[in-house]
């Protein structure tokens, strides 16, 4: 099925920490949703989704329901950068749901497991280097 990129940032430490998983539970979850760490192999963990894109690059917007994209007109906020007062873009998002064209979701640490982060990627990223 579909492969998903998993950027799971620390707010502790301020580190990120990424992992590529098939995305089949994760489908249908919005952004602001918590996940369960154990899909990741991060047991006692709690991860809130915070944002993502889909395979065509485009960004996920928080306040746009649906699993697609979409051509919508903006003035505010994350996706645009408005450079004039009263000044408005056309852009395409996709929508806040996750769904299979999505290819990277991006996370926070909301609760901690007994095991430290660091030591969980740490490990695997000594093991490749051998």
């Amino acid at each position: 099925m579909g492969e998903i990129k998993i950027v799971i940032g620390d707010p502790k430490t301020g580190k990120s920490y990424q992992k590529t998983i098939d995305g089949t539970p994760l489908y249908g979850k919005k952004i602001g949703d918590k996940i369960d760490g154990s899909i990741l192999g991060l047991k006692g963990y709690e991860l809130e989704i915070t944002g993502g894109s889909d395979i065509a690059g485009f960004p996920m917007r928080f306040d746009l329901n649906l699993a697609g994209r979409k051509k919508i007109l903006l003035s505010k906020g994350p996706c645009v950068k408005i450079k004039r007062k009263g000044m408005k873009k056309r852009k395409t998002v996709a929508g806040n749901t996750i769904y299979e064209q999505t290819a990277q979701i991006n996370t926070k640490i909301v609760k901690y497991g007994e095991k430290n982060i660091e030591e969980i990627f740490g490990k695997e990223k000594k093991e490749e280097e051998k």
